[in-house]
Order: structure tokens, then sequence, then C-alpha cells
């Protein structure tokens, strides 16, 4: 059978966009699923449970080049060249008041995320939502009530905290390094566990999440 290209992409990537791509392929393979190898989530790989892996680095005309190569059987494992790219859209949309805003819509009709402020251009609303979609997957979760040190290094230049808020409900927010807050549940959840299980569905939704300017 003729060699097939089923997926290739080239370009520069800061290392916290490095680490971030590392870290989904990663988690997906500790978690025993199919891992995505496109940003958008719609081409993804099963290497199976022991594929061949091989690291080479090389040095050439003052260039280094490192190559990770994964290989396995067909019958071992399984590619998706049109996997689905998200449970969710991210809805634009103007307000009563002429703001801009976003939300993320699961399919099942939950809004699991919302920028939580108007922007009086339609231009900074999608600069805000797509701050979410490159942070959220990731960015590291901390929880508030045990005062715990936000990580040095990461793949997001966001974290999202986990806390308590005055009338007993559990609530996230996702926080830029600048210290803007820019997304939030937009709800109280009964329980740590369920505050935890609605940001863990914006990770794995957001990035792959299709924009779609409707009406309030």
């Amino acid at each position: 059978m003729p060699e097939e290209t089923i997926h290739e992409s080239e370009g520069s990537r800061t290392r916290q966009a490095l680490a971030t791509y590392f870290r989904r392929l990663a988690n997906a393979f500790g978690r025993g699923e199919p891992a995505p190898v496109d940003d958008a989530g719609t081409v993804t790989v099963d290497p199976g449970d022991e594929p061949a892996f091989e690291v080479e680095v090389e040095r050439e005309d003052g260039t280094v080049s490192l190559d990770l190569s994964m290989e396995f059987d067909e019958a071992d494992g399984e590619v998706d060249a049109d996997a689905a790219a998200s449970k969710a859209a991210f809805e634009l949309y103007e307000d009563s008041a002429e703001q801009w805003r976003w939300r993320l819509v699961h399919d099942n009709g939950n809004i699991i995320a919302d920028g939580g402020e108007g922007y009086s251009e339609k231009r900074d609303a999608r600069n805000g939502l797509d701050s979410v979609k490159r942070n959220a997957p990731g960015a590291h979760v901390v929880d508030t009530e045990k005062d715990e040190g936000v990580p040095e290094t990461g793949g997001s230049d966001a974290t999202f905290e986990l806390f308590e808020d005055n009338a007993g409900k559990w609530r996230w927010r996702l926080v830029h390094d600048n210290g803007n807050i820019i997304a939030d549940g937009g709800q109280g959840y009964a329980s740590k566990r369920n505050a935890t299980t609605g940001l863990r569905s914006v990770k794995a939704n957001a990035p792959g999440a299709a924009v779609e300017e409707t009406e309030d």
C-alpha cells in the first residue's frame, strides 16, 4: 500500500504552547484514550498498548532537530481523521445593552463557561474567547481553599482557580497571568467534585469548539 499522509502541520510555537500540546497527548495516553494530534482535535491517534517509540537529536550547520517518532500496526491501534472536535460551541452575541459577549454552550444545552463581562467591540469579545481556547486545555487547577501555590511552569498563561463562595457554593474561574478573569462557570455547584467536572468539560471542549455568531 502506498504511503498516505493523514495529517501534517508545521510552524513555530512557544515553550508554553509545546507544553500544552504534549500534555494533551500525555493525558489522553494516560487515560487509555485516543489523543488529538491537531489543535482542533479533529485528528486522533490511539497507538495501542506498546507502540515503538524513537527519539533522535541531530545537529547540522548550526541547527538542532529533535525528532519524536511513534510507530504501531494499524491492527493494534487506530487513527481517526474525522473525530469530533468538541461537544460544545462558542456563541458570540450582542446583549440588550449592546455589549458583545461570549458563552460556551455544550451540546446538551448547558452553558459551561462565559466571559463574565461585556465588550464594546465584537473583536474584543472574540479575542477573549480565543484566549480561553488557547489557555484552558493546559491550565493548572489550583484549589484556593488549600492555599495552593501556582506552579511556576506549565503549558498555559492562565490558571483555573477552584473556590467556595460566601453562599457555600463551589465555583471555578480561569485567571490569566495578568490577573484578568477570562472565563468562569457562571454558576455555583453543590460540591467541589461537580465544579471540577465542570471546569474539566471546559478544558476538554474549548480548544476545538466552533464559534457561532448568534442573537441573544
